[in-house]
């Protein structure tokens, strides 16, 4: 009896075979190659249906027309629902301002998209994670990793304020109350750099260090003498909403 394996990829999806071999007759070979055939011809149909359905379905921001583009037809789909014309059944797509009503705010700032003017919704900054020091907000562009995802699940329902203390006359640390997923490699940071330390300790760099850290991400709007400004005079609160 032999053992054999066959793995292949379709769709995103790995599929591994495995089939066991007998001496038998060629007739009752052939049958059980035909079966198999069979088999993995109807895998095949089934993936790539899950496939397509799974990119029919799928919702882009601002296509209130559900058509898979962001165009001025959007705009005029919102506008005759909002006069009861048409009738958009499912406005997921179309409340692009993140007020959770659909107005004419959202057919404006379909418009101001379309033409360039700004390249995002409202609706998606919404849904990231906003870091505040003191009463300062800060723009953090957060790393795509296992902590930033968890860190996120921990703030969804209540926001989480972390007492930070000055360290090293380059940094501010304070405890995060609980451990993240982490994947400590030897770094140097620099001045914005938000980073996870030892699994529980939340760390936002003004200065620079090198050591064994998980990236959590990076403070985009701010210099490193308005950073220093805003971090090397006393501890801070920094508080984390989602």
């Amino acid at each position: 009896m032999q053992h054999k394996y066959f793995t292949f990829l379709k769709n995103g999806f790995i599929i591994e075979l495995h089939t066991q071999t007998f001496a038998i007759p060629n007739r009752r070979r052939r049958c059980c190659i035909k079966k198999a055939v069979g088999l993995l011809a109807a895998l095949l149909v089934l993936l790539s249906s899950v496939s397509a359905y799974a990119a029919e379905n799928a919702k882009i921001l601002g296509d209130a027309n559900g058509d898979g583009a962001v165009t001025v037809l959007d705009v005029t789909t919102i506008q005759k629902h909002l006069v009861e014309l048409e009738k958009i059944e499912d406005e997921t797509s179309a409340i692009v301002s993140g007020n959770g009503e659909l107005s004419i705010a959202d057919a404006t700032l379909i418009q101001y998209f379309i033409a360039g003017l700004i390249d995002r919704f409202p609706a998606e900054e919404n849904s990231e994670l906003k870091m505040t020091v003191n009463s300062t907000p800060v723009t953090v562009k957060w790393e795509d990793n296992e902590a930033v995802a968890a860190l996120k699940t921990a703030v969804k329902d209540k926001p989480l304020t972390i007492p930070m203390s000055m360290y090293g006359g380059f940094e501010q640390v304070g405890s995060l109350g609980m451990s993240l997923p982490r994947n400590d490699t030897r770094i140097t940071t620099s001045p914005g750099d938000v980073i996870l330390y030892s699994g529980n300790q939340l760390v936002v760099f003004y200065g620079s260090n090198t050591w064994a850290y998980t990236r959590l991400g990076h403070i985009t709007n701010k210099t490193p003498e308005e950073l220093t400004q805003l971090l090397s005079n006393g501890n801070v609160t920094i508080t984390l909403t989602y």
